[in-house]
Order: structure tokens, then sequence, then C-alpha cells
């Protein structure tokens, strides 16, 4: 009993301690706080350490993981947004059309096609659409600021509300939209950047942008269509009052597990495949609390000064759309669910009085109705409008537009799109057939070309090296390749930067599959590029393995998968030996003596065979850089 009434007498002499402001608090206090930051530095220090399960690159240097297209056409600028007064400094990836010379710019030159990411996005997220648009018509793609490899700039957080940054989206399209000659503009957005895109795109007076008049059509991925709910308001703006490094750390727990982390799974499904997790994994690690919470700020609702409410676009602004729309949404979408584009979707036709259904069903089907007005008739430098409608099955995600399983249904839906219902010009057989005619389109170096040999000898019993097809040759063009080869190759793999000069379908109708993969000539690959290229390597194997394997009449000798450059030497060559090495388990000189013996005289460049060596050296210390 005594020592119960002992401990009761110490706490309440501690408690009139620590009321009378005795010398007992003058220590505890700081002893508390200094136990406090002790331990919040200990779990931080130990989930820093902790290794992030199934990848150990440093996915959070977006410098080192930027996709070899968008590096080449970077760049790094400043732009002073006079509506707001604040200076941003972005980076832009832009590159004009590779034919855009000898193509026809009359009445107006090639609609200009601008990309615009989401929340914690990127512009990095577009690669694989870039990789095939950009021979369609000229592109801009855009890092908001704070976001990929745009700085920090400006850190107030009224520069980054939804009107702010879609003013500065306004001024980058302006410098590179050719205003004189009349130049069109076709934006396409992923989540938050669908709402940027409307913003910029709608006549409606709420919207305010000079743009409208310049856009030709609105491409919304995984859109939103309303502003925030009360709901969703409240635990934002209760969630933007977190301290940066409580939000990191909770980030930190919530990536837990890597590849298969809740962080992961949120944005790319249960069922999304490895390289979609590693994508997602890559670009959450990427994304910076501070620009988040800004962003997610100035997406709130708020009485403008005019005593208009701000934040994100409603139906209202998505319906003064003129223009035609296409919309996307993938069914196990769980950050914007599909219904988002259903909404969408009533409210357009409803207003602009379509009376044909355009229901789309989980199989990815779609239909596409046009209205057309009675003042249609006018002449317009518009298009008509038209709404299309596609909703990609399961495991189709919000990150539909780079899963390797999505990315090109969805770039074949977008180039329908524009070429159907924007303009013709931008359809790559209408290009490649109005060049060859004009006698402007060719392979470099023709004479050097016709010597090569087309195809190689089975190289591991996997590829076969090639040089690149002529759509105006009589014998090595897409036609006479399938009815040569269509039992030995079943798959072609284009490494070539350029626009190929022939045309993908071709093949493609005579039953061999297309796949394009840019890279750049006389440097050699990236680790980074090599990985993706056997990831890709190992998705095409593993596709003819499940799909292929218990068709009737398979023979026993399957067919290869071919890869080309230009002439199929150096970069083809680098290629395939990094992939003998590295998933078939090659020596590096033995990968290096198939190439050659198969594909005489192999690899030409001295540093491409350098570089191998270097790479694939066993126990070599990669020290950093200083």
């Amino acid at each position: 009993m005594s020592a119960v009434n002992h401990r009761v007498n110490r706490s309440v002499t501690l408690a009139r301690s620590l009321r009378s402001g005795s010398p007992v608090m003058n220590y505890m206090l700081p002893s508390l706080l200094l136990t406090g930051i002790a331990l919040f530095t200990a779990v931080w220090w130990r989930y820093r350490r902790t290794p992030t399960l199934g990848y150990t690159q440093n996915v959070s240097d977006a410098a080192s993981t930027d996709p070899g297209l968008l590096k080449k056409h970077s760049t790094t600028e400043s732009f002073h947004v006079p509506a707001t007064g604040y200076t941003y400094s972005i980076r832009t990836f832009y590159r004009d059309h590779p034919q855009a010379s000898k193509l026809p710019s009359t009445p107006t030159p090639l609609p200009l096609l601008v990309f615009v990411h989401g929340l914690g996005g990127s512009a990095a997220q577009f690669s694989p659409l870039l990789t095939s648009l950009v021979n369609a018509g000229p592109c801009l793609c855009i890092d908001l600021p704070g976001c990929g490899l745009s700085p920090f700039l400006p850190t107030d957080w009224n520069a980054y509300t939804t009107d702010a940054l879609a003013e500065v989206l306004a001024v980058i399209i302006s410098k590179y939209r050719d205003a004189e000659h009349g130049q069109g503009v076709v934006l396409v957005g992923h989540s938050m950047g669908c709402s940027l895109a409307v913003s910029l795109a709608s006549s409606s007076p709420k919207a305010n942008s000079a743009l409208a008049e310049h856009t030709l059509g609105v491409i919304a991925i995984c859109p939103r269509a309303t502003p925030l709910s009360s709901k969703q308001e409240s635990s934002l703006r209760k969630l933007v009052q977190v301290p940066t490094p409580l939000f990191n750390l909770w980030r930190r727990f919530d990536r837990k597990g890597g590849r298969e982390s809740t962080s992961v799974r949120r944005h790319v499904g249960e069922d999304a495949d490895d390289e979609t997790k590693k994508l997602q994994l890559r670009f959450n690690e990427q994304s910076q609390t501070n620009v988040w919470r800004r962003m997610v700020h100035g997406m709130l609702p708020r009485v403008s000064h005019n005593g208009t409410v701000r934040g994100l676009p409603g139906l209202d602004v998505w319906t003064d759309l003129q223009i035609p729309v296409m919309l996307v949404a993938g069914e196990a979408d769980t950050i914007t669910s599909p219904e988002e584009v259903q909404k969408i979707s009533r409210a357009l036709k409803q207003t602009w009085h379509i009376t044909k259904s355009s229901t789309p069903d989980a199989e990815g089907l779609s239909e596409v109705v046009q209205h057309i007005s009675s003042s249609s008739a006018a002449v317009s430098s518009k298009p008509q409008k038209a709404l299309k409608v596609s909703i990609l099955p399961s495991p189709a995600s919000h990150a539909l537009l780079y899963a390797p399983e999505t990315c090109r249904i969805l770039c074949g839906l977008i180039e329908a799109f524009i070429t159907d219902h924007v303009d013709q010009r931008l359809s790559l057989g209408w290009q490649l057939a109005y060049l060859s005619t004009e006698g402007k389109w060719d392979v470099k170096n023709f004479e050097k070309w016709r010597k090569i040999q087309p195809v190689s000898e089975p190289i591991g019993n996997i590829f076969r090296a090639m040089k690149t097809m002529r759509e105006v040759d009589d014998h090595h063009n897409p036609s006479e390749f399938c009815h040569q080869w269509k039992d030995k190759i079943w798959t072609v793999v284009d490494i070539s930067h350029e626009s190929p000069v022939y045309d993908p379908r071709n093949l493609e109708n005579g039953g061999i599959a297309y796949n394009k993969f840019p890279t750049v000539s006389k440097l050699p690959p990236s680790e980074d590029e090599v990985e993706s290229f056997c990831s890709l390597i190992d998705r095409l194997r593993d596709k003819w393995n499940k799909e292929e394997w218990a068709k009737p009449g398979r023979g026993s000798t399957d067919p290869l998968i071919a890869v080309h450059c230009h002439y199929g030497f150096n970069r083809t060559g680098f290629f395939i030996v990094s992939y003998l090495v590295s998933r078939e388990r090659w020596r590096l000189q033995d990968a290096l003596d198939e190439f050659e013996k198969r594909r005489s005289p192999g690899i030409k460049h001295n540093h491409f065979v350098d570089a191998l060596f270097v790479r694939y050296c066993a126990g070599l210390d990669r020290a950093p850089t200083f």
C-alpha cells in the first residue's frame, strides 16, 4: 500500500511541477522534444535505408531515367505569365514532324499535338504514345512546374492553382504554335491534365481561354467530370495541412513492398504486369510532396475576386466544347472511375442533341458518334463536333497510357481519332502515300542500303537482324517481306529513331506484328534503354508462348523476332547482344561472335563494342562521378 501511495505522490508532485514552471519542467520539456525528434529521425532513417523490393535503381532521379526520345528533344526555359505575374522554369519536349517541310502546309500547317500530364505525373509518362505520334504530327509535351525535370519554382502556393497552371500552359503553347500561319492545336490530357486541357479548349465564359478558338480537338485519358465533392474537399483540405516531413514518412510507408506496395497497386490495380508496376513505382518516387500539396490545394473550390467559384472545371465547361472529343477510361481504374467518362459523355450528347447511342462495353469497343448542326454548313476552319468514347477492359487502369498491355491500343485509338475527325494529314499512311507519290520519301544513302543483305540468319534462335524496309522498293517492302518471311518471322521491332519509310500497317495486314522502340543512332544505348528493350522482348516472347503454342498446325520451329535500325548492324547488334548476355546468360564474347557470324561483319562501331565490355565486366565497381 505504501508503494502505491509513493507513486501517487510522485505523480502529484510532477503535475504540480509542470504547472508551476519548476526545474522539473525546465529539463523535462526539452528532453521530451529531443526524444521525439530522435524517434522521428530513427524511423525516417530506417525507412530511407530499407531497399525497395524488386527495384534497385535510383528511380527518384528523373534525369537518369528520362526516355531517350524526350532527352534528345527537350529544353528547359523560363516562361513569364502576364496574367498571374509568375515566372516558371519549365522542361518542354518539342519535335516537329520529320517530314514537315515536304508535306502540304495549306491552308494551315499540321496541327500541334500537346500533351499534359496529371497530378504527380510527368512528361515521361507519355513516352510510349510519343514514340508513335511524333510520326503523325509535331508534338509538344510539358513537365508542369516541379514535375519531371521542371524545377520546383516558384514555390508560392497560388502559382499552382488550376487556373494558374492553365495560364502557364497557354503561354508555353503560344510560343510553339505557328500562330502566323493559323496552326491549330490538339490537346491530349491525362487525369488532372484533362481538366487543364478542357479549361484551355472550352468556349465557356468560365474558362475564358484565348486558346479555345485555335483548339481542334481534345483527347481526355482518365478524365474527371466534376469538381471535388464536399467530402473529398474536406479530406483534402486536412491532408494538405500535414507537414511535409510527416507526409513524406507516410509516403515511404505507403511504398513498402516496392512494386507490390499499396502505393503502386492504387494506381495500376491488382492484376498489372511487372513492367507497369516498375514504371509506377518510378513515377511515385519522382513525385515531389511539396508540389503535390500545392496542386491539390490549388484544385480545391474557392471564390474568386469576381464572385465565381474556381477550381476543377465541371460539366458546364465540358459541354461548351465545340470540337471533336475523345474520352478514354480503364475498367480497373480506381483513381478516376470509368463512370466519370460516362458522365461527360451523357452531358455532351444531351447538349449536342446526339440521339445515336455511343455506349462502350467492357471489351473496349467504341463507337464514334457525330453531330452535324444546322450551322455546320457554314465555312469553318474547325472540324465538326464528334464524340468517341472508349473504355479499355481490365486490367486497364489509371496507368493505361504507359502500361505495355494498353499503350499501343490507346495509341491506335488516338491515331484513328485525329485522322478521322481532326485532320486527314495526321495519318501516317496518307503521309507515306503523298511523299512516295511526290518522290520525296526514301531511305538515306540508298545505294549503301541496297547492297546490304536484307535479313540475317537466326541469331541465338531468338532474333534475326535486318535492314529497314522501303514501301516503294520492288523486293524489300512490307508486302513482299510478309510473303517471304511470314512463317519465319512473327514480329518486327523497329528501333530506328525516325519515322519508318514503310507503312507498318501493311506488315500487320500481312500477318507480321510491328513494334516501335525508337533509339538514337551513333550513341551506345543507355542501360535504361537496354533494360526497356529486354523487357519488350520478354513480353513479346511470353505473348507468343501464351497465344500461339496451342494453335493447330504449329511447326516444330518457332518464328523469330526481327530487329532493325537503318542498316541492322550497330544499334541492332548492341541490343541483340545485350539481350543474349542479360537474359540468356551468354558470355559477352560468345554473343558478339554469334552476331558477327550471322550478320557479318557484326557491330561496326568500336565504341559500341567497348561500351558492351565495360557494361558487362563482372565485378566492376562503378564509383560515382564527381
